[in-house]
């Protein structure tokens, strides 16, 4: 089986966020809370509960945006244009 990226998913406080995604990206959602829960056991009742650990995922295993972060932001446009 193919190993997810997310791993189980933190109870924390809820936080109301209002977003509006495309039908597609929905069902992609909703079939990775499925494979998750496949995977590991663990029921996702609500797929917009991914979207958070998956931000922080994309966020910390960006290479170009810790560049940037680490050089003040100095090189962030010329970065983000060579990782496209």
């Amino acid at each position: 089986m193919t190993k997810l990226k997310l791993g189980p998913i933190i109870e924390d406080k809820p936080v109301k966020v209002t977003i509006q995604l495309p039908a597609p990206l929905h069902r992609d959602l909703s079939a990775y809370a499925a494979a998750m829960g496949r995977e590991q056991g663990q029921t996702i009742g609500d797929p917009k509960k991914l979207i958070v650990p998956m931000l922080e995922r994309f966020i910390a295993t960006d290479r170009g945006f810790a560049r940037a972060r680490r050089d003040g932001g100095q090189r962030a446009s010329r970065t983000d244009a060579q990782d496209g």
